[in-house]
């Protein structure tokens, strides 16, 4: 039998969502890259594909790599960056510094820091992009749909009024409006300015 025959088959064609703009991610292309900037905390082992272990790692020059791993902050245990692929402007994921994929593997530290960044961005994203609500999930193990089942990571979804439209419903294309690095600058800056107040 062929795949389009099987596919034919299939009652949940119908509903299938395409992401295109996912590929890079799926291929692999974006995710076996080793840093660049000469490590000093790498750790090579099955994380060294890992997308969120090389943003956590420490580097010679840190704010460069932090801007280039869209890092946005980093916390007491844990990060918060731009998720390379968003669903919306300023998607961000929330994750422990250690590649750890069980919610019962994380010591209460890392929880209470990953609950402190979850509710502070969800401040700083309300401010600073006007977001009207948000989604907040977290998916454990492959069969729950983590693409890195084991760096487990928040993801925080601002949302709009008006969000979906025609593109993504018709044309399975999502319009973000604004440049990764251009999110970066404002919520890089609005962390600062909110650490210090």
């Amino acid at each position: 039998m062929r795949l389009n025959e099987v596919l034919s088959d299939n009652k949940m064609d119908e509903q299938r969502i395409w992401a295109p703009w996912r590929i890079g991610y799926v291929a692999g292309s974006d995710a076996t890259q080793e840093p660049q900037l000469a490590p000093q905390q790498w750790q090579p082992s099955s994380e060294e594909t890992c997308f969120l272990c090389r943003a956590a790692a420490t580097y010679a020059d840190q704010v460069a790599a932090d801007r280039k791993n869209l890092v946005v902050t980093r916390g007491t245990g844990i990060l918060t960056m731009l998720n390379r692929y968003p669903y919306t402007n300023g998607h961000l994921l929330v994750a422990p510094l250690r590649h750890v994929g069980q919610l019962h593997s994380l010591t209460s530290e890392e929880h209470l820091a990953a609950m402190d960044a979850l509710s502070t961005f969800t401040k700083i994203l309300s401010t600073q992009l006007s977001a009207e609500g948000f989604n907040v999930g977290l998916n454990l193990g492959r069969v729950a749909g983590a693409g890195v089942p084991g760096h487990l990571h928040w993801h925080l979804v601002p949302r709009w009024s008006g969000d979906n439209n025609f593109m993504s419903t018709v044309a399975g294309t999502r319009v973000i409006p604004q440049s990764l690095e251009a999110v970066w600058e404002v919520l890089s800056g609005a962390s600062e300015a909110n650490d210090e107040s």
